[in-house]
């Protein structure tokens, strides 16, 4: 496990103030303001908890005061419950006493999309700006501290009482769905939540500020995230690095999965390169584990928190019950575990333990011989987890006495192999005992077989990302790139650029190029071709063109003077029929490139997380098959391999039915340059389009390209 040192995060006074106050305090608990002042009261922990509202001297027996200025101390948080438009006086009059903090719970805002609420909303975030008082909300339903009891909050989740606190952290915008569908059926599956914020329209304190802090809190192993947006790329990979630096795992569920929320754009890049597949990409290559519902936050969040990584995907179960085996096993290969033999010494340990007629394999039925021995169960366990082979141990309960419940969580305890338990049935001899006493004892426990094992895939693809985390170079640009003389070609071209000049900043970043020459007259054409000694390209020319395919402007495996000059013409023909107003600068005549391996290779700039790198099986067809990987800009040489592994058609570059294996090393090398232009030209190109980047056993070559700046 990484060593971190120990830090005091920024927000703890936030969320365990010395003294807090509420505006709007009442003892009517049909209004919002007596629910949240009661709430505040049962957290408070001994602190003192100020009512204010002028129109009461009294609630729920507490002295209630007519204002901030009248209280006899300067509350260190402020909670807010009073009409909009009277929420920045009572933010102006805390920050002149000295509060710290506030938590408008008020709505009104930019959430009901008019300009009133957009211009009381910038009110807010200039008064933290010019005051230093930090603000949560508005339109927010506050957050819960178990560690050291406090909350300014009103929510049903707690109406059993302040439940002990865990190690398990949560993040959302919703309130609602914050706070009951993740928190209150986290706590209700065994979970012990450390803090839970429903942050609402984050004028000033944002959803990753806040899961920055559990992060750095050394009571929150792993961070349950319900978020309706990612309103900073940077902030948020900088949030995922850290996290991945304390090993504490980020599982979120990120609304926008639709093609609503994605875009069109000019190139083929731009064409497969969506909002939430870019989202999906970044999750993947920072360790952000993301779910598509809610129930998996807290399922993975089960085994996750325990953060004990397997060493690999070799997994063992054990049951009385042979379907179950069966079951598991199928399940389990599906989600790429192994099932390995059982060493000797364990097949042999097990031979003993078992009646002569019971195979021992794996996943192990122990038949209906536990039945008839107390001890087989707890032995066989313990024998099994011995295994070397074995990576992951995955019991699988149905009908079970409370002894082998406490020898499962006893085993779990003593031991550093990771452990997950099926339990379909119950407890035998204590109705009481469930699976949610088992996770509160910290062994994650499930009810399903699927369920159980994708929180043993989410663990080990986590710990392979933490191995490929701590070994990852620092990302610096390969030698050989002319950024500064690539910058000034972009800047000398057009908003679209053609084809000749977009490859011209691709040099300068060191990929190669075909050799090719802008030919003005079929006679041109002729004589550069014949320089070439070998057949050639024809392409129209024109920064109004884009597809030339689709223009049908284009001509291939060209040979000889006199079908050049009749190309030249026929492509021209070809140009001025698509589009009669198009800027015809000539007919660029290139060299035919090797057989090989068509791919493309493209950059999109996305809104939140900035220059995107796709890799994708290109020629024309890109659009139909959207065989397709992205990632963040810049790249490392390791990130660029795992983009090319997601890949179906990586096992072409390997050479299928006698081909000859294609050039890894220069595909690699162009990937990684193409992100480093990415990185460094991003306020000057806006889209880049290499279709195709033929990969051949010679190298990775750079056949048609089109860079479109920024609009």
């Amino acid at each position: 496990m990484i060593e971190t040192k120990p830090t005091t995060p920024a927000l703890k006074s936030f969320f365990a103030p010395a003294s807090a106050a509420l505006v709007g305090a009442t003892e009517d608990l049909t209004k919002f303001g007596g629910r949240l002042y009661k709430t505040m009261l049962a957290f408070g922990e001994g602190r003192p908890i100020y009512g204010v509202n002028p129109a009461r001297s009294q609630v729920f027996g507490q002295r209630c005061y007519p204002s901030i200025s009248a209280l006899p101390e300067a509350p260190e948080h402020v909670a807010v419950i009073v009409s909009a438009d009277k929420v920045l006086d009572v933010l102006e009059e805390s920050a002149a006493r000295g509060a710290r903090y506030a938590t408008v719970l008020s709505a009104g805002y930019a959430e009901t999309g008019t300009e009133k609420g957009a211009v009381l909303q910038r009110a807010l975030v200039d008064c933290a700006r010019r005051t230093g008082m930090r603000i949560m909300g508005p339109n927010c339903n506050g957050f819960v501290n178990f560690v050291d009891g406090f909350a300014i909050t009103n929510t049903a989740a707690l109406r059993d009482g302040r439940k002990p606190a865990g190690n398990v952290g949560v993040v959302a915008h919703s309130g609602g769905l914050g706070q009951i569908n993740v928190m209150w059926r986290a706590q209700e599956a065994g979970l012990g939540i450390s803090y839970q914020v429903s942050c609402g329209n984050e004028a000033d304190i944002d959803a990753v500020e806040f899961a920055q802090f559990m992060v750095e809190d050394e009571s929150t192993h792993v961070v349950m995230m319900a978020l309706e947006a990612v309103r900073s790329g940077p902030r948020f990979i900088a949030l995922a690095e850290e996290a991945a630096r304390r090993e504490k795992p980020l599982i979120v569920m990120k609304f926008g999965r639709t093609e609503a929320g994605q875009r069109a754009a000019a190139s083929h890049t731009g064409a497969v390169t969506g909002a939430d597949d870019v989202q999906d990409a970044a999750f993947r290559q920072f360790g952000v584990i993301r779910v598509p519902d809610c129930n998996e936050l807290h399922e993975l969040a089960k085994m996750l928190r325990v953060r004990r990584w397997p060493r690999g995907r070799r997994a063992a179960a054990m049951t009385a019950s042979g379907g179950h085996a069966v079951l598991m096993a199928d399940i389990g290969a599906s989600e790429k575990l192994e099932w390995p033999a059982l060493s000797e010494e364990t097949a042999a340990g097990l031979h003993e333990l078992l009646p002569s007629f019971v195979s021992v394999s794996n996943p192990t039925d122990l038949t209906s011989a536990q039945t008839g021995s107390p001890t087989l169960f707890t032995d066989a366990l313990r024998l099994i987890a011995r295994d070397p082979n074995i990576d992951v141990l995955l019991p699988i309960l149905v009908v079970t006495p409370v002894k082998n419940i406490d020898a499962i969580a006893a085993l779990h305890e003593s031991m550093d192999k990771p452990l997950a338990v099926l339990w379909t049935g119950f407890c035998s001899d204590d109705a009481s005992v469930n699976v949610a006493s088992l996770v509160q004892r910290g062994v994650p426990t499930y009810r399903d077989a699927l369920t159980c094992v994708k929180a043993v895939r989410a663990s080990i693809d986590y710990a392979n990302f933490l191995e490929r985390f701590r070994k990852r170079a620092r990302r610096e640009p390969p030698p050989g790139i002319d950024a500064e003389g690539a910058r000034t070609l972009v800047k000398q071209g057009g908003p679209v650029m053609t084809e000749r000049q977009s490859k011209a900043v691709l040099a300068a970043y060191g990929l190669n190029v075909t050799r090719e020459r802008l030919a003005r007259s079929a006679a041109d054409a002729a004589a550069f071709a014949a320089t070439l000694r070998a057949s050639v390209a024809l392409k129209i020319e024109s920064p109004d063109i884009l597809h030339k395919t689709e223009a049908g402007a284009i001509r291939l495996n060209v040979m000889g003077p006199a079908d050049v000059r009749a190309c030249f013409d026929e492509v021209m023909a070809a140009a001025r029929r698509y589009k009669p107003d198009a800027r015809l600068e000539g007919v660029l005549v290139q060299e035919m490139a090797q057989p090989g391996i068509e791919m493309m290779l493209g950059v999109t700039r996305d809104p939140v997380f900035g220059p995107v790198v796709t890799v994708a099986m290109g020629g024309i067809h890109v659009e139909v098959f959207r065989d397709v990987t992205h990632r963040i800009a810049p790249l490392t040489q390791e990130d660029v391999a795992e983009m090319l592994a997601e890949l179906k058609m990586r096992p072409l570059l390997d050479g299928v039915r006698g081909a000859p294996p294609c050039d890894i090393t220069a595909l690699t090398d162009a990937v990684e340059r193409v992100s480093w232009l990415a990185h460094d030209l991003q306020d000057v190109v806006g889209e880049l389009d290499i279709n195709p980047l033929v990969v051949s056993p010679q190298g990775a070559l750079v056949v048609d390209a089109l860079i479109i700046k920024p609009t």
